[in-house]
């Protein structure tokens, strides 16, 4: 009789464990199902200093996040999710001055401006400025560092546009 009862005890125990189940989302982003594509227009660089690939890395960044983190799909023109705008900032500035106005530290800031359109929801549309920016040591030479501050700030301003586009935050 023992044996039966935790046989029984078990397999409830079992069964109870095999019902239940666990929903996440990676992304956070809350996308309705009417929604299915996105694109990503030419962003031209307007600034005063300008950095060649800058423009081609943004746009392939921002249509990697979308591949990576949504099940959209990407498309030429006429997304249902649509995202164009412009550099319009690329700057270096000295920060952390020091003792006979010499500075230790130089800021790289990128600007962009950013227009969303979402064709499925007009509410959702916003047009705004994205600015981020990654120091370095004054000692280091701009071409040496460049490309990896670039891809710290990008990552960052990308990952505002998302959230601000699609993500609940």
């Amino acid at each position: 009789m023992k044996k039966i009862k935790n046989f029984l005890l078990f397999t409830f125990v079992l069964v109870s464990a095999a019902a239940c189940t666990v929903s996440y989302s990676l992304s956070s982003a809350t996308i309705t199902p009417d929604i299915k594509t996105f694109c990503v227009y030419d962003f031209p660089n307007r600034a005063g200093n300008v950095n060649p690939t800058l423009s081609d890395d943004l746009v392939y960044e921002l249509k990697m996040k979308f591949n990576r983190q949504t099940n959209l799909k990407s498309v030429d023109k006429n997304g249902d999710l649509e995202f164009e705008g412009s550099i319009i900032g690329f700057d270096i500035k000295p920060m952390a001055i020091q003792s006979q106005d010499i500075a230790a530290q130089s800021r790289l800031t990128i600007k962009i401006k950013v227009k969303f359109t979402n064709n499925k929801n007009h509410e959702n549309d916003f047009e705004t400025e994205f600015s981020s920016y990654a120091d370095f040591e004054t000692s280091q030479n701009l071409s040496d560092v460049e490309d990896d501050l670039i891809d710290v700030i990008l990552d960052e301003m990308i990952e505002d546009i998302f959230n601000k586009s699609v993500a609940n935050w």
